[in-house]
């Protein structure tokens, strides 16, 4: 029986781990955030304005993860002739721009 490669791993440098941890980190204590505010009663403004940051937030990590990934995987799978990479790359930026 062959092995299935059904999940892609990526080697990460340390500073790029760190990066996006740091990022994931903050994303989870705006939504504690939130959290606390809903169960204070905050204002719905209020609430709304950190979701807003927290959808940017969310944001700038999709962007440098996608970055690190057109620059490391991408490029190496072009030059090494794996066309269905760009259409694995065009997929996930419909998404991204939903």
């Amino acid at each position: 029986m062959e092995a299935c490669n059904c999940h892609k791993t990526k080697e990460r440098s340390e500073e790029e781990y760190k990066r996006l941890i740091n990022r994931l980190s903050r994303v989870e204590g705006q939504i504690r955030g939130i959290r606390g505010m809903v169960e204070r009663s905050a204002y719905c403004p209020d609430i709304l304005a950190q979701v807003a940051a927290v959808n940017a937030a969310l944001n700038a990590f999709a962007k440098e993860l996608l970055s690190e990934h057109i620059r490391t995987c991408v490029t190496r799978d072009i030059r090494e002739g794996k066309d269905e990479t760009v259409e694995e790359l065009l997929s996930i930026l419909q998404k991204l721009m939903k």
